[in-house]
């Protein structure tokens, strides 16, 4: 069959970008199936943040990792297809799997690999009338520049990871940072209390935004109704920039309606069968979406989870193919370009 690959990767994050590069390793035909515009997965979603979770990789700012994680993920020269949605996954015979997009794709392979994260981002938005024409000026779900908050007066909604990761980052370039929540104490991680309370950081507990007010040209919020939980009483900042940070809905659609059912763990997540196998032979899963018990939920482990998948789905189209690749600094196909590297540090010496 001309459009058959021998993996059709759904997802482009850092796990399913790894599984790309394995599978290639492994003389694979791969196809990789995005959603977003570009590679690099929710990555996208935090780009200055700095990442510390890769072993062997120095601290780094986001958007420096997801240019070395897309370039290795294309090395093998993979088919990409952008900003497509993948609605059904079929398994119509051993080593026959067709991808289905909503824009009518059909895609074929040998087997399939799952790769996509917490499903398609979309940020719990403000459930305020109106809000929603503030968001191409001063409303924000996510943070993408440091630079954007710089001395201003900015107030953050929310009190979960994610938000006091971003009021933390926020707190020493701006003006003033407000962090308002309806619950008596932060959800996120204990030590993030005392760092707010050192980088004066203004907490507003038990506290909901009732209404936006939007400056004469009816572009900008220019202040902020906060009302108690307690009692209802109101307060009114003024501010410069607004972020919401409620949480992610879970989009599980595809997982849900698939033709090819398989075995989920907590109504969301694929349940893997101790590694990144699923219930179905010539399926396998990598990254956040997986769950096993032995599962550790970091960008260090999505690689590890690629390479795994990429390795069964080899020995599933191949079952007398080796289990594992060969080291890839003693592999032949690696020659030319471990030259041109070595080269480069010896020239910087």
């Amino acid at each position: 069959m001309e459009n058959m690959k021998d993996v059709t990767i759904i997802g482009g994050g850092p796990s399913g970008m790894f599984a790309s590069f394995y599978s290639g390793l492994r003389g694979m035909s791969v196809r990789i199936v995005e959603f977003q515009d570009k590679l690099g997965g929710k990555m996208h979603v935090y780009p200055e943040k700095i990442i510390w979770d890769i072993g062997g990789v120095a601290p780094k700012p986001c958007y420096e990792v997801i240019e070395d994680i897309v370039e290795q993920g294309l090395h093998f020269s993979p088919e990409v297809n952008l900003k497509e949605r993948v609605i059904d996954i079929k398994k119509v015979a051993e080593q026959h799997f067709i991808v289905e997009t909503e824009s009518g794709n059909a895609y074929h392979s040998k087997a399939v690999i799952i790769a996509v994260g917490g499903g398609i981002i979309k940020p719990m938005t403000l459930d305020i009338e109106g809000a929603e024409r503030y968001e191409v000026s001063n409303l924000n779900y996510v943070v993408q520049s440091v630079q954007k908050y710089k001395d201003k007066h900015v107030l953050i909604s929310g009190a979960g990871n994610a938000a006091l990761d971003w009021a933390a980052d926020l707190a020493p370039h701006a003006k003033s940072l407000t962090l308002c929540y309806r619950k008596d104490e932060i959800s996120g991680h204990e030590h993030m209390k005392e760092e707010l309370d050192q980088l004066g950081v203004i907490e507003k507990k038990r506290t909901q935004i009732k209404q936006l007010m939007s400056d004469d040209s009816g572009k900008l919020i220019k202040e902020v109704v906060l009302e108690s939980t307690d009692d209802g009483s109101e307060e009114v900042i003024a501010v410069d920039e607004v972020i919401i940070s409620h949480g992610f809905n879970r989009d599980s659609a595809l997982l849900d309606n698939a033709t090819t059912q398989l075995e989920r763990y907590d109504d969301f997540f694929i349940q893997g069968q101790g590694n990144a196998s699923t219930s179905v032979p010539g399926i396998y899963a990598c990254g956040d979406i997986l769950q096993h018990e032995a599962k550790v939920h970091l960008i260090a482990s999505a690689f590890n989870d690629g390479a795994n998948a990429a390795n069964l789905a080899k020995k599933y189209i191949e079952p007398e193919a080796y289990d594992n690749g060969r080291v890839s600094s003693h592999n032949d196909i690696f020659k030319e370009k471990n030259k041109q590297v070595l080269k480069k540090y010896l020239v910087n010496a």
